[in-house]
């Protein structure tokens, strides 16, 4: 193996385990803020939550299937491989269950903001946006530890 390839393969690693571990923090702080029921914690940690989806969880979500084919392709793996294709659904799940959650993240940040601007309790809006995210969280968390398993196992499907 080339210099390059493992060069690609550590970043490969290390961008899965930021968006692992991005994907699942972000969600343990925003979920323990919200158990609070204080309107200005949650707008404060999910202000965070946000910026630190957007920058890391978001960049490396992007790094891991240009790097991942990159190296399957040049480990000599054919690309429509059944381990591969299942990996592609789990992640392309992942995302899309993401994708409207860092929005609804937003969007309960927001809601929690203009509660604690206004000296009121959180609304059913709030309570609503939070159950879908909650909801949504679970798939992407699933998925991604899908993934992770058939990188390690590569096991033949059919």
């Amino acid at each position: 193996m080339t210099d390059l390839y493992l060069l690609v393969k550590m970043l490969h690693i290390v961008s899965s385990t930021v968006l692992f571990g991005f994907g699942a923090g972000t969600a343990w702080y925003l979920w323990n803020a919200h158990l609070t029921r204080d309107p200005a914690t949650i707008a404060a940690v999910g202000r965070m939550v946000v910026r630190a989806d957007w920058t890391f969880t978001g960049t490396s979500g992007v790094v891991q299937p240009a790097s991942g084919l990159w190296l399957a392709q040049h480990a000599g793996y054919p690309l429509a491989e059944p381990w591969l294709l299942v990996t592609y659904a789990l992640y392309a799940l992942a995302f899309a269950c993401w994708a409207p959650v860092v929005g609804l993240q937003i969007r309960a940040q927001r809601l929690a903001e203009a509660a604690a601007r206004a000296g009121r309790p959180l609304g059913p809006d709030y309570e609503r946006t939070m159950r879908l995210w909650f909801l949504l969280g679970w798939p992407a968390f699933l998925g991604l530890v899908g993934v992770f398993w058939l990188m390690v196992a590569k096991p033949a499907l059919w």
